[in-house]
């Protein structure tokens, strides 16, 4: 099922209407969720605060797990801000779509390669970012001809590669997802109460299924972005 989507430009750049509302709203649900979860914190936590603060320590692990003792601390908000964005990205696709007039107005943002590469791109980005801090510029640029001085255009491919990897396995899988669940529903819509009744428990585990997917995909994306900070964080000998 294809989907047709409105377009702005400004400025001489073409804009996706429904990637740039879809954004949003996934970032004005984030901040709902942490803002009413965090609202009223107490030594002794309730059900808000205590699922705060497992997710907080869920990330926290992440980051642990691939880059024990001080070294991972400044990568902690930016691992919890990245899994729990991706998440809910994910899975908004499954609950809130928009179309008017035939045109998709929100959707999963996840389910765009254009927006699952600026993800990866910033995760990439910083990681060159905090190499640089650490070892200097000229020691930056020693890494990429380390171990041995020929690895230099295999390490450059490999830069290349992590970014395109990182970006579209996330699109892929949230893509599909989307395909089906639209392909349930356009059965359903086109053969009558029998397909319907038979079509919607279908839906329903399917998009069961998807939020693990979704969940699983922003625990995968998290995970190797530290594994990027980490490599990069190493020096070469």
């Amino acid at each position: 099922m294809e989907s047709k989507y409105q377009y702005l430009t400004f400025i001489g750049l073409r804009f996706n209407v429904a990637n740039c509302l879809s954004i949003l709203v996934t970032a004005l649900l984030v901040f709902l969720f942490t803002f009413l979860l965090s609202r009223k914190l107490t030594v002794k936590p309730g059900k808000g605060q205590n699922v705060l603060e497992y997710l907080i320590d869920f990330t926290n692990g992440i980051v642990k797990s691939i880059m024990p003792g001080d070294e991972g601390k400044p990568f902690y908000f930016y691992i919890f801000v990245l899994f729990t964005f991706i998440l809910f990205a994910n899975i908004l696709g499954l609950f809130f779509q928009v179309r008017v007039n035939g045109f998709t107005f929100t959707k999963s943002p996840t389910a765009d390669p254009m927006v699952t590469m600026p993800l990866a791109m910033i995760t990439l980005l910083m990681s060159h970012y905090f190499s640089v801090q650490k070892f200097g510029f000229k020691g930056y640029l020693h890494n990429f001809a380390s171990p041995v001085s020929f690895l230099l255009p295999v390490n450059l491919i490999e830069e290349f590669t992590n970014f395109l990897t990182l970006s579209l396995r996330l699109y892929g899988n949230i893509y599909a997802g989307e395909v089906l669940i639209g392909l349930l529903i356009m059965v359903a819509n086109s053969m009558g109460v029998v397909s319907v009744v038979l079509a919607a428990p279908m839906t329903m585990i399917w998009q069961g299924f998807s939020v693990f997917i979704g969940a699983i995909q922003a625990y995968v994306f998290s995970i190797l972005s530290c594994v990027y900070f980490s490599r990069k964080l190493e020096r070469e000998e």
